[in-house]
């Protein structure tokens, strides 16, 4: 059974080890998690936690996978991917040509930027594609970098990308380079780091729902200042922006808000 009496000690460890606010998450789900992770690994009290994560490094690395909410696959939600490729890309490129600047934020595992690509190679050449695509947790963006997914994971792939830029690797399925050289990774934490200016888009679907209130706001306000006027931002279908009109945002489609010009 874990002691569990000194949580916001913990909080405060992990913020100097890690660099992670935890108060920034909902606290019960976060606390459960973490619990489960530490009982796992058979500790019994958190600053034994704290202890093994500073000296072992795949520990760590396995916390900072953990704390990650990593449900990706490509094309999630299909019916929105359609109204981002044939409604939203055309109007971004009309205003702003073909060379957008998209972010992918919490990409987890890059289907999603690898998605976004293949969406966009159907109105523009390849080489014009670039995609900057960040996540806090370096295991996932090893993951992405590699790009070997499950055959679960390409389920909603249309069929001639899936063939265009797939090769079956016995039960997986390895996405192409071409389509991975497109992508740029890097490490980013949406709580504290700065954020990309100029951007023509910017994808974010199914992370912002496990931070507060007030984290949520800090994030889709950073993400107005990030995108340029008439830009857009793409949620996810489990999310809302409730005060979209006090930051500034234009609801353009359900899941689509457009920075005011």
């Amino acid at each position: 059974m874990l002691e569990t009496d000194n949580y916001e000690k913990f909080k405060k460890d992990i913020l100097t080890l890690a660099k992670i606010d935890l108060n920034a998450y909902k606290e019960k789900q976060m606390r459960r998690r973490i619990n489960t992770l530490i009982t796992k690994n058979e500790i019994k009290t958190y600053d034994e936690y704290v202890a093994l994560l500073r000296k072992d490094k795949e520990k760590f690395e396995q916390f900072i996978n953990f704390l990650t909410i990593n449900v990706s696959e490509f094309y999630r939600n299909p019916e929105q991917w359609k109204i981002l490729e044939n409604e939203i890309f055309p109007k971004l490129i009309s205003r702003f040509g073909k060379n957008l600047k998209i972010w992918s934020a919490a990409c987890s595992t890059g289907d999603e930027p690898y998605s976004l690509v293949m969406a966009l190679s159907r109105l523009v050449p390849l080489n014009s594609i670039r995609i900057i695509a960040t996540d806090i947790d370096k295991q996932v963006i090893d993951t992405a970098r590699m790009g070997l997914y499950s055959e679960k994971s390409v389920v909603a792939v249309p069929e001639d990308l899936k063939k265009k830029y797939f090769t079956r690797v016995g039960g997986s399925y390895q996405i192409s380079g071409e389509i991975k050289s497109r992508v740029e990774f890097k490490e980013h934490d949406l709580l504290k780091d700065s954020y990309p200016t100029g951007c023509h888009l910017i994808v974010c679907r199914n992370v912002v729902i496990y931070f507060t209130e007030d984290a949520k706001d800090a994030i889709y306000s950073k993400f107005y200042k990030s995108l340029v006027p008439g830009g857009s931002l793409f949620i996810g279908s489990t999310e809302q922006i409730m005060n979209y009109r006090d930051i500034g945002f234009v609801r353009n489609k359900s899941f689509f808000f457009e920075r005011g010009t």
